[in-house]
C-alpha cells in the first residue's frame, strides 16, 4: 500500500473576483456565414451569334443608306439651291422618323430590362436597387403613384413587396384578368365560327400579342416590336405547356362523340373552350412576366 499524503488536506478552491469579471470565450461555428444569402454572380451578357449577324445587317443597310443618300444630296446640290435643300430636308425628316422609331424600340426594351433589375434586386434582398427602381416604377404607373411616399419610407424589401402586393399590384392583376377574359370571349367566337384552322391560329396569335401588349401597358411598359417579342419569349414556355394540355383536352372531346354532326358541333365548341382558356392563361403569364416584383 502506498504512503498516506503528507501535510494538511487541501482547503477549497477560492475564486476571484478577476476570474469571474471575465467572460468565456465565445465559440464561433461560423453559422452567421452559413445562412446569410449570397445572391449568386451575374454572369456577363454575351451577343448571340443572331443578335450580331442582326445588328451587322442593320449596319449595313443603314450605313450605306446613308451614304448613298448623302452622295445624292450633294449631287443634287451641285445642281441647284433648291434641289439641294429640298433633297436635303426630305433625307432629315425620313431618317429622323427611322432614329425616333428606334428610340421607341430602345426604350422599352430598357424599360423590361429595369423590370428584371428590379425583380433581381428584391432577390438577393438589394434595398437601394430595389427602392430606386421601385420609384422609377411607381412614377409611370398611375396605380402606383399615390403609393411613392410610403415606398420612399420603408426599411425592407419584404416591406416594399407587401406595399406593392398589397395595392397596385391588386388592382392591375385584377385589370390584367378582365383583359384576358374579354380575349378569351373573342378567341371563343371566333374559333367557334371559323370555317379554318389556319385562320383561327393567325387570329390567335393576333389577339395574344396584342393581349400581351395590352397586360405590358397596364404595368407601365411600352414595348414594341423588339419588346414584345421579349415578353413573348418568357411566356412561350408555359404557353407551350399548356398547349400540349389542350391538344389533348380537344382530341378527347372529339373522340368521345359517335355522331358526325354532334361530333362536329362539339368539335368546334371545344376547341373555342381551348382557345378561351389558352387566352386566359396567356394573360396570367404576361402578369407574372411584366411585374416589378418576383412571384414568391
Amino acid at each position: 500500500m502506498s504512503d498516506p499524503p503528507q501535510g494538511p488536506p487541501p482547503g477549497p478552491r477560492v475564486i476571484l473576483e478577476e476570474e469571474q469579471a471575465q467572460p468565456a470565450p465565445r465559440l464561433d461555428f461560423g453559422w452567421e456565414q452559413a445562412v446569410v444569402p449570397v445572391a449568386p454572380p451575374r454572369l456577363p451578357r454575351r451577343w448571340s451569334g443572331f443578335s450580331r449577324a442582326t445588328a451587322g445587317v442593320a449596319v449595313l443597310v443603314l450605313g450605306l443608306a446613308a451614304l448613298g443618300v448623302a452622295n445624292f444630296v450633294l449631287d443634287q446640290f451641285a445642281r441647284g439651291a433648291v434641289q439641294g435643300w429640298l433633297t436635303l430636308a426630305v433625307a432629315l425628316v425620313g431618317f429622323g422618323l427611322i432614329a425616333s422609331a428606334g428610340w421607341v424600340e430602345l426604350r422599352g426594351l430598357l424599360s423590361i430590362r429595369a423590370v428584371d433589375r428590379a425583380r433581381a434586386a428584391f432577390a438577393r434582398q438589394d434595398l437601394e436597387t430595389a427602392r430606386a427602381e421601385t420609384l422609377r416604377w411607381a412614377g409611370s404607373v398611375a396605380e402606383a403613384a399615390p403609393l411613392q411616399p410610403a415606398l420612399r419610407e420603408a426599411r425592407s424589401t419584404d416591406e416594399l413587396r407587401a406595399l406593392l402586393e398589397s395595392g397596385p399590384l391588386q388592382v392591375l392583376e385584377a385589370r390584367a384578368s378582365a383583359l384576358g377574359r374579354n380575349a378569351a370571349v373573342q378567341a371563343f367566337s371566333v374559333t367557334a365560327i371559323s370555317p379554318s384552322p389556319g385562320l383561327d391560329v393567325l387570329v390567335f396569335a393576333w389577339r395574344g400579342v396584342r393581349l400581351v401588349r395590352q397586360v405590358a401597358a397596364l404595368h407601365g411598359l411600352r414595348p414594341g416590336l423588339v419588346g414584345t417579342m421579349a415578353l413573348l419569349r418568357r411566356v412561350l414556355f408555359d404557353a407551350a405547356t399548356v398547349a400540349a394540355t389542350d391538344i389533348a383536352v380537344d382530341a378527347a372531346a372529339r373522340a368521345v362523340l359517335s355522331n358526325k354532326l354532334l361530333q362536329q358541333f362539339a368539335g368546334e365548341a371545344a376547341a373555342g373552350a381551348v382557345a378561351a382558356r389558352r387566352m386566359l392563361r396567356l394573360a396570367r403569364v404576361a402578369a407574372e412576366a411584366c411585374r416589378i416584383v418576383p412571384p414568391r
